[in-house]
């Protein structure tokens, strides 16, 4: 119970948890009593509360020791594990989320799922005691059909997952997608829009940048408006914590008022690209501002001892769900007295009422017309919310889940690089070299990777979102520094996965490698989670290796993944938004080459030059001289221009003509790509 901050959380609990493992199974076979599957997060309120009201009472206890089998698990370190299950509740009518419970057969297959369950009954829900009478009840009069139930659930598992979705990749329907998708935004509010009651708002990163890339391609403005309306929401509104820095998971409501207070690092990491991308396009004001809070706040709040990043932080403090963060009317008058304080209330929305509680407020600007402050406000404002973080900092902080966890790393790594060159803040990408260093010692094993540590403890080996996301970041560091030890990384991880997790009947990458422990469904999924698809991250990944290498298996590959999903993809784009990008970087297949000493003067002009420009599909190919490229590139040979440090803007096999200029250079491209490469 001491390999994650969550079940530390447990371990004196009356429960006799276990963890998900074969030595588990069989002790449930060999007692033939089911599974009572409990998957939750250390961030989670809900996990929380359920916790303290049923698992700490003695009667609840007694009653799962002896009639189940009681598992625990790490929604994080178990990513494989949460996947199925979720999966498998979906498919019996629950909405998602944690706590998830559900009751397993002794070989892991789920019969019956819910999610959190009151102590005693309420709003219609049965309470805990009753919940698990009805399961024991099931298990032990009609086995028969609650076994037959199982085998049922996992024949739809298997071909939610695993079915035939094959087709020709030049099938995806890329801009209908990304016109269907632009379709499901909120014009209102931003962002996408929900289903039903279920009003919350998440930041759904991939889906946006689906829109932003159709408006790159396209120049319709559209696009343009649902990306912008969707980006003002998230960083004016209570999505984003005001005085520390950072973004919360989601909002409770549609208008982005009251947030779910947990803070992950994998959707910190996916709002960094995505404003990265938007400055580098406009120089946003707003961007930039939130980008440096938001570094600021990992740098203070989420490095780990050594390097690395944690995986979150909770949402309560002493039980309570955004204590920390929420602010009286009174408190606020307190903290700026001599400061001018109704300026700021009357900015941030802070009134007696309060919006998330009786008197309390959740910090937030409104998105209005006029609605910019002058920069002598503006000034202000960094002043006082400063003291407000002073004076937040003596209340009792959220926990912080110290797990490292190599997708979310990988994420946030390349989102710091990506930052630091393009605001020019060299701290940036040493931090993150610091962090991917940190990464590969504590987690890398040769050619493996592990997806966890705790305190020096490994959790399981390396999923396919760990792979991809280290990949990526390591190629994204190379493209920054030239280090040949990233492009070997690289390589090295994806010979792992081609090896030990491609799918050889139906392609694709499977979530668990070959030799994991069995699941009752091995999964490959293009579905995007709080982390990308790995499969679709692999698509940009091996795209960027094949022109990197020149070695046309990468290419393949990608195009296999691509061909292997085509049903799927177009079938369920709102799902697969990072499928859709991966698309656009394998059919676009543009790169810059920057050929001059990288310490040349020149040559960094010119790489700033590429770096300032949002440019979500190019690669950045520096080399000394273009015999250094692979044979066949198509600047292969091609040569400086006058002894100058020069520029070749490559599409596939062509080339345009080589820039030496840096202003040259950032006007040529502000064109989509298609326009920038003509006969070279």
């Amino acid at each position: 119970m001491d390999s994650s901050p969550f079940l530390q959380r447990y371990k004196d609990s009356p429960v006799k948890w276990r963890a998900f493992s074969p030595e588990t199974l069989a002790e449930a076979e060999a007692a033939d009593k089911p599974i009572f599957l409990s998957i939750g997060d250390a961030a989670c309120h809900w996990c929380h509360v359920m916790a303290k009201e049923s698992f700490a009472n003695e009667a609840i206890a007694a009653q799962l020791n002896a009639d189940f089998i009681p598992v625990l698990v790490d929604k994080l370190q178990r990513p494989d594990l949460d996947q199925l299950y979720q999966a498998a509740g979906g498919l019996m009518g629950f909405s998602g989320g944690w706590p998830l419970t559900m009751f397993l057969t002794t070989k892991g297959a789920p019969w019956m799922c819910v999610g959190y369950v009151p102590h005693e009954p309420r709003g219609g829900n049965p309470g805990f005691k009753a919940l698990l009478d009805d399961a024991t009840m099931r298990w032990t009069k009609d086995r028969a059909t609650t076994e037959n139930s199982s085998v049922v659930m996992c024949d739809q598992i298997e071909n939610f997952f695993n079915r035939d979705m094959s087709g020709s990749a030049d099938g995806i329907q890329l801009d209908l997608a990304s016109m269907r998708i632009g379709q499901r935004f909120d014009i209102f509010n931003g962002g996408f829009a929900g289903f039903g009651t279920n009003l919350m708002k998440f930041p759904s990163v991939p889906l946006v940048q689906v829109l932003w890339r159709a408006y790159l391609r396209s120049s319709l403005p559209q696009f343009l408006q649902l990306v912008s309306g969707a980006l003002d929401h998230m960083l004016m509104g209570g999505l984003y914590d005001h005085v520390g820095g950072g973004f919360f998971r989601h909002t409770q409501d549609e208008a982005w008022q009251v947030p779910n207070f947990e803070k992950t690092l994998a959707e910190n990491a996916l709002l960094l690209d995505m404003m990265t991308e938007l400055w580098q396009f406009n120089r946003n004001d707003l961007c930039g501002s939130r980008i440096e809070g938001t570094v600021e706040w990992l740098m203070r709040e989420m490095q780990l001892p050594g390097g690395g990043f944690a995986a979150s932080l909770d949402s309560d403090t002493d039980g309570e769900s955004g204590r920390y963060y929420m602010w009286s009317e009174a408190e606020i008058d307190a903290v700026l007295t001599g400061t001018f304080s109704q300026r700021f209330k009357s900015v941030y929305s802070v009134d007696k009422e309060g919006v998330y509680a009786s008197g309390w407020n959740v910090l937030r600007r409104q998105i209005m017309a006029g609605n910019q402050l002058s920069a002598a406000d503006e000034a202000l404002m960094a002043k006082q919310r400063a003291l407000l973080l002073k004076a937040r900092d003596k209340r009792t902080h959220p926990a912080r889940n110290d797990l490292l966890l190599a997708d979310a790393n990988g994420l946030a790594i390349a989102a710091l690089v990506q930052a630091g060159m393009a605001f020019e803040r060299p701290e940036w990408g040493q931090a993150a070299g610091a962090a991917y260093d940190h990464v590969v010692k504590a987690l890398g094993d040769g050619d493996i990777l592990y997806h966890s540590d705790f305190d020096g403890k490994r959790g399981a080996k390396g999923f396919v979102d760990d792979y991809a996301n280290m990949a990526r970041a390591a190629l994204i560091l190379w493209e920054a520094t030239g280090e040949k030890r990233f492009l070997d990384d690289a390589k090295r991880w994806t010979k792992t996965l081609d090896t030990h997790f491609w799918d050889k009947n139906r392609g694709g990458y499977c979530t668990v490698a070959d030799d994991a422990d069995k699941l009752v469904v091995r999964i490959r999924s293009i579905y995007d989670l709080p982390v990308p698809s790995g499969n679709s991250t692999m698509v940009s990944v091996l795209t960027r290796l094949a022109l990197i290498t020149g070695e046309e298996d990468y290419g393949n590959r990608g195009r296999n993944i691509l061909g292997a999903f085509v049903e799927e993809i177009n079938r369920s784009y709102i799902t697969a938004g990072a499928m859709l990008t991966g698309l656009e970087n394998f059919a676009t297949g543009f790169q810059t080459v920057v050929v001059g000493p990288r310490d040349n003067i020149k040559t960094q002009e010119l790489l700033r030059a590429i770096w300032g420009r949002a440019l979500p599909y190019r690669l950045i190919y520096q080399v000394d001289d273009t015999a250094d490229l692979p044979p066949g590139h198509p600047a292969y040979g091609k040569p400086m221009q006058s002894g100058q440090p020069t520029v070749y803007l490559c599409q596939r096999t062509t080339c345009a003509q080589p820039i030496t200029s840096p202003v040259t250079l950032a006007q040529a491209l502000t064109l989509p790509a298609k326009l920038l490469v003509g006969e070279g």
